[in-house]
């Protein structure tokens, strides 16, 4: 019995002999392909970690983008080292697919955010520690995350803010230049002495350390209003000292006035009242 059934696997293997090469070489191929691809995905994800740490940027993106680029990377090669072994995988591909689209469907305002904070992180419009308006809120940037936007106020609250709300809306950064200019009216009366409270303005400007020389101040009447003259005066500061110069040169405008007789209107009604005679 044993010589029969030896026979028969001789026979089997030479008549099937160029199968059995084929398929031992399609074999070997596809385990050269998971080393070769498993080798490749640690390379590029750790290439791209290395350059996004170059760039400074936030770690807990590098190392997810790297995983996300690992794992990714390893899904097609292990698909590929399927499909060379002869597996259909029309339909693994076709399932990943439709995983895929179930998730981002589910995940559909995560994401969003996901993908604003990537963005914001990559071209960082906004740093941690600058002073901004975004989303209808104004606070100090306190950290940048893969979903959320933490900002600090003027009166110490947390705000929360998606990072969707912030990219698809308007960033005002108020600490990103090095210099801001200051715009500031006063109003005067018509019957003050304009030359005068012009020359005023002008000496307080000059007195002012914190006011930059150059680019130069503008001083000018920009209207001629209801019940006042309104001067415009337009200094350049440093941007950290842009409301302590706000808040100093309004209270030195004040006391100056008042020293040199100038008057500084303000809003009046007048009441007429009539007596009715009686008979």
């Amino acid at each position: 019995m044993e010589p029969e059934i030896i026979n028969q696997a001789q026979s089997w293997l030479v008549h099937n002999q160029g199968l059995i090469i084929e398929y031992a070489v399609n074999i070997a191929a596809a385990l050269l392909t998971l080393l070769v691809g498993y080798f490749a995905a640690n390379l590029l994800s750790g290439g791209v970690v290395k350059v996004m740490k170059a760039r400074r940027l936030d770690a807990t993106v590098t190392e997810f983008v790297g995983s996300i680029l690992k794992y990714a990377i390893l899904v097609f090669v292990v698909i590929a080292a399927l499909g060379r072994v002869g597996v259909q995988t029309a339909s693994f591909v076709a399932i990943i697919g439709a995983a895929g689209l179930a998730i981002g469907l589910a995940l559909q305002g995560s994401l969003s955010n996901f993908a604003a904070g990537f963005l914001l992180i990559i071209f960082r419009p906004i740093k941690a520690g600058e002073f901004i308006e975004v989303a209808g809120t104004a606070g100090v940037v306190q950290s940048v995350q893969l979903f959320t936007t933490t900002l600090t106020t003027g009166d110490n609250k947390m705000v929360v803010v998606p990072n969707s709300a912030i990219l698809n809306g308007t960033i005002v950064n108020y600490s990103r230049m090095a210099q801001r200019r200051v715009d500031m009216t006063f109003g005067i009366g018509y019957g003050s002495d304009l030359r005068k409270a012009k020359s005023i303005l002008a000496r307080l400007v000059a007195e002012d350390s914190r006011i930059l020389r150059t680019p130069e101040v503008t001083i000018a009447v920009a209207a001629l209003a209801d019940s006042s003259v309104n001067i415009v005066v337009r200094p350049w500061v440093n941007s950290a000292d842009y409301w302590p110069v706000w808040f100093d040169f309004h209270e030195k405008v004040k006391l100056a006035f008042d020293a040199e007789g100038i008057e500084i209107p303000f809003p009046q009604q007048v009441v007429h009242l009539q007596q009715e005679r009686t008979q």
